[in-house]
Parts: structure tokens; C-alpha cells; sequence
């Protein structure tokens, strides 16, 4: 049950981010590239870690459902489904 609800989420995640501008795809006739990355793989440092406080998963490394990239297809936002 919880697959189907996280990819009816990523449907409409799609769907909006898309009215919003957001391209997953690079645009040929506009030469505008895509600017959403899906489930990169993410690798933090352990200080980067400590950053984020103590609530967040002891984790090294992982996915994120998406993300976003600003104009120089640098990091902007995460976004989780």
C-alpha cells in the first residue's frame, strides 16, 4: 500500500513541477536542459551529518526522490515523494 501511494505522489510531483516550469528532459528547440534529476545518489560527509542535527538517519549516503537543479545545473532543492 505505501508503493502506491508514494508513486501516486510522484505523479502529481511530476504533473506540478512541470506546470512550474521544472523539465526533466532537455528541450531541443529551446536548448533549455533538464533541470530534475530522479533519485540521485546523495554521499554526505560526517560533518555535514552533524549539521543537520540528531534527528536525521545515520546514514552516509542514499537516494533522494528528486532533485532540482538551478540555472548552472548546480543543487537547489531536494524533493522527497
Amino acid at each position: 500500500m505505501a508503493n502506491a501511494k508514494e508513486a501516486q505522489a510522484r505523479i502529481k510531483i511530476n504533473k506540478l513541477l512541470e506546470f512550474s516550469g521544472w523539465r526533466f528532459f532537455d528541450d531541443a528547440k529551446s536548448k533549455d536542459k533538464a533541470n530534475i534529476v530522479l533519485e540521485p545518489n546523495v554521499k554526505l560527509s560526517h560533518s555535514q551529518l552533524n549539521d543537520l542535527g540528531e534527528n536525521f538517519e545515520a546514514t552516509k549516503n542514499g537516494f533522494v526522490d528528486f532533485l532540482l537543479l538551478d540555472e548552472k545545473s548546480f543543487p537547489l532543492v531536494v524533493q522527497e515523494a
